[in-house]
């Protein structure tokens, strides 16, 4: 085993899961906000192998076993925007976690200070994890025992497939390569992070992360006042914390992703939500276009793959948009 260590209706219920919370990695008056999201939604799972049935539940995420020192197993959500391994209030307490001081939590609309644990023994698709510095959050903020973060995932391959509605953690090769996906796209990594530079939302450069725990797609200030975006219906979503954050609801002509690889995907009618979200600063974007796509706009494409060691996404585009066009609108205004 390897070690590692260290709205209308639609958008409230879409983006309620929607949660960015930066985390400081020690204790103590030197402490650095790290960056990470979190969410909440409710999925199920089968304890047994590494690719993981997820919930029928549109607005939930999947989730995946893990077990802890043995322990186990519980329901870990898998997040690639997310910097830290999280684990509930509820399940560190049930394990008797040792303490190791408390981390600033940046949440989507506040910073608050958590306790933190040290986590070992977290085992996750045949790799063991040790010495993790875990911030203790709510379940119920959660929608789970816990999250698996950057810090597990370095190194790893992250795939979802929407027609399974499952999601695997391995290595590229263990889950297929690259075989069957259209578009690939080269990002580059901040604090852990993969970040897209090739995308333009109604041709403005847009620095584009890929968030598998947030449910919507977000956009920052910076972004909303480059395409100056009309200030539409308030949008409300709720943090880690429990604290919440009024956005204002557009919808961009497209979202190009690609276009400087030679084979780009092109995205119609996709509703943003835009907010002054501390957390763009804290990954030093918020002067900068910039957008968290969540998963419920991922569900548009067959499969999703985040590759962590080769820095690349990569879609697999369902067989009515292999000519790397998709219209979202009538999806969007469904919801609405």
């Amino acid at each position: 085993m390897a070690q590692g260590s260290a709205a209308p209706a639609f958008i409230r219920a879409a983006l309620v899961a929607s949660i960015w919370s930066p985390l400081a990695a020690v204790s103590g008056p030197d402490d650095q906000d790290i960056p990470y999201t979190v969410a909440e939604g409710a999925a199920s799972i089968d304890p047994t192998g590494d690719v993981i049935a997820g919930s029928a539940d549109r607005f939930s995420r999947m989730t995946v076993p893990v077990t802890i020192e043995g322990k186990g197993p519980f329901r870990f959500m898998i997040d690639t925007g997310s910097q830290a391994t999280a684990i509930s209030r509820r399940l560190s307490e049930q394990l008797g976690l040792p303490s190791l001081g408390h981390a600033t939590v940046v949440g989507m609309a506040s910073r608050k200070r958590v306790q933190l644990v040290r986590l070992d023994g977290l085992e996750l698709a045949s790799r063991m994890f040790d010495n993790l510095h875990a911030p203790l959050l709510e379940a119920e903020h959660m929608g789970a025992d816990g999250i698996i973060g950057l810090d597990s995932l370095q190194g790893l391959r992250v795939m979802i497939d929407f027609r399974a509605d499952s999601i695997s953690v391995d290595d590229a090769r263990a889950l297929g390569g690259n075989r069957g996906y259209e578009i690939v796209v080269r990002a580059r990594k901040r604090l852990g992070r993969l970040i897209i530079a090739d995308a333009q939302i109604d041709g403005v450069r847009t620095a584009l992360v890929i968030d598998t725990g947030s449910q919507g797609s977000i956009g920052n200030l910076a972004l909303q006042r480059k395409l100056r975006a009309a200030k539409g219906v308030e949008v409300t979503s709720t943090d880690v914390t429990g604290s919440e954050i009024v956005g204002r609801l557009d919808v961009p002509r497209t979202l190009q992703i690609g276009r400087t690889s030679g084979r780009n995907l092109m995205l119609k009618g996709l509703a943003i939500s835009y907010a002054d979200a501390p957390a763009f600063a804290a990954l030093s974007l918020n002067d900068t276009p910039a957008m968290v796509l969540g998963v419920e706009d991922l569900r548009l494409f067959d499969r999703v793959a985040i590759d962590f060691a080769k820095r690349t996404v990569l879609f697999d585009l369902p067989k009515d948009a292999r000519t790397g066009f998709a219209d979202v609108s009538a999806r969007v205004s469904r919801r609405l």
